[in-house]
């Protein structure tokens, strides 16, 4: 594999059978869904995969952006909901694209690990431009060593300062930010 789109746009063995492939992602929608500000709340789920109870966070939302990468799985998620009106499936070059302060939430669940600094550097900008004041931003899944870059706390290895959210982007990005490390939750603070 040359990168890890290629993987997940790949035949991958990652789930034990087709009920625990239904069983991830409706989990992954019911927690979106606990995650909602409000009924109108416009919110984009970044690194959807396969987003297979995607129609159960729009039926509980105002809109609802799925952006994926792995061009395959972007293509069957498109087919899965093109009947679905509160859904439009986008690639991650249309996050950029995205009107200034349009979303109440942005959801990034097992994506952040797979980025390089630039990448995410770039997508908080992103993030950050299509979030409305006091808009959250969700992160799940992030590694240990990414959740002290994201915290701006000094880098582990080098002891540089390498945070990646600063002042003023700190209040803009999100009101939250949530980080699922082995499913805990690191500090009670959020």
């Amino acid at each position: 594999m040359r990168d890890w789109v290629s993987f997940w746009d790949s035949d991958h063995p990652i789930y034990a059978n087709a009920r625990h492939f239904d069983v991830h992602y409706r989990a992954i929608a019911a927690d979106i869904i606990r995650l909602l500000p409000a009924a109108e709340a416009r919110v984009l789920d970044h690194g959807c995969g396969e987003a297979l109870h995607a129609d159960l966070v729009a039926a509980k939302c105002g809109g609802l952006f799925l952006c994926e990468a792995a061009p395959s799985v972007r293509a069957r998620v498109a087919a899965r909901f093109k009947n679905e009106p509160k859904i439009r499936v986008i690639g991650p070059e249309e996050v950029a694209r995205l009107p200034a302060a349009c979303l109440d939430l942005v959801v990034a669940n097992s994506l952040v690990q797979y980025l390089k600094r630039d990448e995410l550097e770039a997508l908080l900008a992103s993030w950050r431009h299509a979030l409305k004041p006091g808009g959250k931003l969700v992160i799940g899944d992030v590694r240990l060593d990414l959740l002290v870059l994201l915290r701006g706390q000094a880098a582990p290895r080098d002891g540089q300062d390498a945070g990646l959210i600063r002042g003023d982007q700190r209040q803009r990005v999100a009101q939250v930010i949530r980080v699922r490390v082995h499913g805990q939750v690191p500090d009670g603070r959020g």
